[in-house]
Formats: structure tokens, sequence, C-alpha cells
């Protein structure tokens, strides 16, 4: 079956249980990347996802990683970093460049590039509060970081980034906070990854991923830019942050 071209005048997917075996999830081509589009996609468990000089190619594998808040696992080592450390820690606070670092640190590595096309298209989500980004920073730079997608209680996590050890794990341990305080209770993490394992990710069928979707991703209104929590901090111990 040959693989279906969205036209871009016409927000919409073709069934999920179109998406090819092999590759795994892939589902369509073409369309467009904007807001309208990629609520859509995340709303029916469809995500981006190519390379630069490919078409928009569309997916939803089966089975699908993902990580459940409470089930966060945190290494002695981590755990140990998490208080000792001296990193200045934001959320929205400087979305644009998490997504350009996360773009600078995949250059030449195997996997998807993230295009300017995509910076263009998730910058917007940013600006409509339906995306939100982690910083860690050191020394007044940025050294990690994460960013993604939220809808109704499930966080779409899109891509982090570490130029100092163990800084996107400690993006991740405070996205995590910040989504329990918030009621989420799912975090897509897309496709197998054993740094996301490591962490407590576990994949579950796609059907699973689906039924969970359409019990968590509401119409709501996007939310606030989002701020940190001093006691998100404290649990550990006490560490500057940034709030707008």
């Amino acid at each position: 079956m040959p693989l279906p071209w969205l036209d871009a005048d016409q927000v919409g997917f073709p069934p999920i249980d179109q998406a090819l075996s092999e590759p795994d999830g892939l589902l369509a081509a073409g369309g467009a990347l904007n807001a309208d589009w990629l609520m859509c996609a995340y709303r029916q468990g469809i995500f981006p996802w190519y390379e630069a000089g490919q078409p928009i190619l569309w997916w939803s594998p089966d089975p699908r990683l993902v990580l459940f808040p409470d089930q966060l696992k945190i290494s002695r080592s981590l755990r140990k970093l998490l208080k000792k450390h001296g990193y200045v820690v934001s959320f929205d606070q400087h979305f644009a460049e998490v997504v350009l670092q996360c773009a600078v640190s995949r250059e030449g590595a195997t996997g998807t590039w993230i295009t300017t096309e995509m910076q263009i298209a998730y910058r917007q989500m940013f600006e409509l509060g339906l995306a939100h980004s982690v910083e860690i920073h050191a020394a007044g730079k940025l050294v990690g970081g994460l960013y993604g997608v939220a809808l109704g209680k499930v966080f779409f996590g899109e891509s982090m980034f570490s130029s100092e050890p163990n800084t996107s794990k400690l993006a991740l341990v405070y996205l995590v906070r910040q989504l329990n305080a918030l009621g989420f209770e799912l975090i897509d993490c897309q496709v197998s990854s054993e740094h996301l394992a490591s962490l407590g990710a576990t994949e579950i069928s796609r059907a699973k991923f689906l039924s969970r979707l359409d019990r968590l991703v509401v119409e709501n209104a996007p939310s606030a830019r989002w701020q940190l929590d001093p006691e998100l901090v404290l649990i550990d111990h006490e560490v500057e942050f940034q709030g707008n």
C-alpha cells in the first residue's frame, strides 16, 4: 500500500491502524507543521519525525515508550547530584534556545534532526501556551534542558540535551516534579531509548497508549507559562531558581 500523502490545506490523518509495521509506525507524509496540525496529531498519538531533505513524516509506533511520572527512577548518583549541584533551574524562560540546542546536539548523530521548520512550529506552540521547556544553567550559560507539548494531563516529550554530564536528567527530574504538582499522569517518550528506560520509561502497546490518550487528552485552554516552584527544589536542597 502506498504511503498516504497529506494535503497541507486539509488537517487530518488516516486511521492509526494503517500505520506501517516496517518502518514501525510510519503513517503518512506531507501535511504541514503548525499548531493546528500538531494539536491534531498529538491528540491522536501521532508525531512528526523526519530528517532534513525529507518530506514531513508522521508516526505512531507500536509499542510506545512512556514514563509514568510516579515511576521515575532516580539512581544513587543522580540523587547525589540533586543534593549537591549548583545549577540554576528554570521553566519556559529560554524555550527557543532549548529547541536550538537540542537540534545542534543531534547534528551528525543517528536519528532525526530538528529542522528549522520544526523549530518554528514548536516556537508557535510555545507562544500559544501549548509547549514548555525546562532549562539548566551554569554561570549564565544553558547547559541542559528539554522541551515538549502539554495537552490535558499528558506531556509529549520532544527532545532533551546535555552539554554537561547529567544535566538532561536533572531537567527530567524537575519536569516530573512539575507534572506531578499539576496532576499529569503520563509522559510520552515516543520511541525506545536506553537512556529513558534507565530512568523508568517503559513500553506499552499502541492500543493501551491510545486508550490512555482518550481519557487524559481533553479539550482545555492552553496553560500559562510554567514557573519553578521553590518547593520543587527544596525537596533536595536550596538552589537558585529563576521565575518570570
